[in-house]
């Protein structure tokens, strides 16, 4: 089947300069989703991983928004919680059953709870969680927003119209994150998903806001208005950002074709970004690269992760 290419990856624009921070966070989240690949290839992981190859520059451009704020992540979350947290050994101590993790090693790769932070693999169930924690943090006059990342995939679960609606009507602080890459699992979006997101946020009477760049100062720039009406008149938004998955699905499954494959390779922020900065991504990529390894060294020296009832 001939799967069309979004706008986004038909042409490519030299990226914004980034500080150390930001560029260390991508660069983390990146070499730890190649590691976790490298680590179930060795046979070292157990059950499914998913990782947000490409996709990174999202929760990174996020951050300076969220200080207090709910997130609530999905399957495909480790880099929300890296970008939220830096902490990879606790993560990759969690993936893999070992002591440190952040929930004992109960949660795995994609039921991970922290703080404010919240992972599952339940497609849709964060838009409703996300209702109530919103509803409470209007009703205790908090200025926490609630963030709920969801695929496209996504849209086809009811409860994400039945959160929306709530939503609307109750004036929630919710923001509702799109990372739309096309596909759901090994189906093309424009073969399971009528119509579009804008379409059926706007049913709900929801601003909808469509990102295709994954420069993330300009990202910055557009949503800094958006999200803060969000915080302060209880308006949900939800934020559409047209990416692409690198990696497959989950471990090796991968089915899309070579050409689709390609563009998307063609526009890693990965590829671009030494482009803007080569001396600073060459420092930082090795910098980054090392710390990941140390990460793996240490974590897999570890004991077995032992969990007792009430003790999480």
């Amino acid at each position: 089947m001939a799967v069309s290419l979004p706008s986004a990856y038909r042409s490519v624009r030299p990226l914004s300069p980034l500080d150390d921070t930001d560029l260390d966070s991508l660069l983390l989240i990146r070499h730890f989703e190649n590691a976790l690949l490298d680590l179930f290839a060795a046979g070292k992981l157990h059950g499914t991983v998913h990782t947000c190859l490409g996709q990174e520059y999202i929760p990174v451009a996020l951050r300076p928004f969220l200080d207090e704020d709910f997130v609530l992540s999905n399957h495909r979350g480790h880099g929300h919680y890296l970008a939220q947290f830096e902490d990879p050994h606790g993560l990759l101590a969690e993936i893999m059953g070992r002591e440190g993790g952040v929930c004992r090693g109960v949660g795995g790769s994609q039921h991970v709870y922290r703080e404010r932070f919240l992972s599952t693999g339940i497609q849709g169930e964060s838009l409703s969680v996300g209702c109530g924690l919103a509803l409470h943090s209007k009703r205790r006059g908090l200025s926490r927003i609630v963030v709920a990342y969801i695929g496209d995939g996504t849209w086809g679960e009811g409860a994400v119209y039945e959160a929306l609606n709530m939503a609307a009507l109750w004036r929630l602080p919710l923001l509702v994150v799109v990372e739309n890459n096309g596909i759901a699992q090994s189906t093309p979006t424009q073969v399971q998903m009528a119509g579009s997101v804008a379409d059926r946020a706007a049913a709900f009477g929801i601003d909808h806001h469509h990102l295709e760049s994954i420069d993330i100062n300009e990202i910055r720039d557009v949503l800094a208005d958006p999200i803060a009406r969000v915080r302060t008149e209880h308006r949900p938004l939800v934020v559409e950002f047209v990416t692409h998955r690198l990696g497959p699905h989950s471990k090796g499954d991968d089915t899309r074709p070579a050409d689709v494959l390609e563009h998307a390779r063609r526009h890693d922020w990965y590829r671009l970004y030494p482009d803007t900065c080569p001396e600073q991504f060459a420092a930082r990529d090795a910098r980054l690269r090392a710390r990941v390894e140390s990460v793996v060294q240490e974590v897999e020296a570890r004991s077995p992760s032992v969990w007792e009832a009430g003790r999480v």
